[in-house]
């Protein structure tokens, strides 16, 4: 089941010059994710439970790109005075449905639902060969 609410469109990147790491196209592809991630926010002031949001939904993002989107391609992680941005790039051309999970107990369908519920905002860009999925967090 899709919920109304549809994720947002990113109009233009939030700026140039995002840390970008290579994705392996295989299962292993979210844990190389988060220890670049939590490598770059090492660096970075950012309260505790932020950072652990930001890694969350990277995983949940990746975790989708490697299950989803035929193959991750890349990650990103964008930096502004605002607000930090995680995008993931795929070869696939689903679109990403926010849905509701089978039943709280079901082990499925909840990663979307997570990057929602982490984010201030999410949404999706069509990419060259594929998509980016991103999510928004506010500094």
């Amino acid at each position: 089941m899709t919920t109304s609410q549809m994720p947002a469109r990113r109009a233009t990147a939030p700026a140039p010059d995002p840390l970008r790491v290579v994705l392996p196209a295989d299962v292993t592809a979210p844990a190389v994710a988060r220890r670049r991630i939590q490598a770059a926010l090492a660096s970075i002031d950012l309260p505790g439970t932020l950072r652990d949001d930001v890694l969350l939904a990277t995983s949940e993002l990746v975790t989708n790109a490697v299950e989803h989107g035929e193959r991750p391609e890349r990650l990103e992680l964008m930096l502004t005075t605002e607000e930090l941005v995680v995008s993931v790039f795929d070869r696939g051309a689903k679109i990403p449905e926010l849905q509701a999970p089978a039943s709280p107990a079901a082990a499925r369908s909840r990663g979307l639902q997570l990057v929602h519920a982490l984010s201030i905002r999410w949404g999706y860009n069509p990419a060259e060969g594929g998509k980016c999925v991103w999510a928004a967090f506010a500094l």
